[in-house]
């Protein structure tokens, strides 16, 4: 199976459009958020249009496709307009062997590690910082930011497919890769 990863979409329609093309162009089985897809929260700017609204029909109208999970943008009104559970701090997800432990990153981070065995993935948004990382005993990972990208990143999302994860560009750009053992 493919998996789409995309995180901090921040209410922004035309970030979200960019990432359901992609998701659509990479023909993934499964959209992975992590996390802030409503609300801009109060330390970001409006992200380039800015329409929260279009954002709920565009995310429920793949609600069978998409994995959530809660940012600390994330209220509980934002569930009552969402037609896919988005109210959970993490999920784990097995994949191809590999657990994955999939969080916004605002609880679990790398400075406050949940339960990980050796070689489990963490990969958590928040950041709004790209990163693929091998650390002494687990992987971290970061797609990025959606639509408010920090460090002079571009927008970005992750792919993960046949043990590589991949983090590209709306253009296709591969920006960076990672085999994971």
């Amino acid at each position: 199976m493919k998996y789409m990863f995309a995180s901090d979409i921040h209410g922004s329609a035309y970030y979200c459009r960019k990432m359901l093309d992609a998701y659509r162009k990479e023909q993934a089985d499964r959209l992975v958020l992590l996390g802030d897809l409503l609300y801009h929260g109060p330390r970001n700017d409006l992200p380039r249009d800015y329409a929260p609204k279009e954002v709920i029909s565009m995310l429920n109208g793949i609600k069978e496709q998409i994995y959530a999970v809660r940012g600390n943008c994330e209220a509980e009104v934002d569930q009552m307009v969402l037609d896919f559970p988005v109210m959970a701090d993490y999920c784990i997800l097995s994949i191809e062997g590999k657990t994955f432990y999939a969080t916004h990153g605002y609880i679990y981070n790398k400075d406050n590690l949940p339960p990980l065995q050796n070689g489990d993935i963490l990969i958590h948004g928040h950041t709004h910082v790209l990163t693929a990382e091998q650390k002494e005993n687990y992987i971290l990972l970061n797609p990025g930011s959606v639509s408010i990208p920090k460090e002079g990143n571009p927008p970005t999302y992750g792919i993960y497919e046949n043990g590589l994860f991949t983090i590209k560009t709306f253009d296709g750009e591969n920006v960076r890769e990672m085999r994971l053992p």
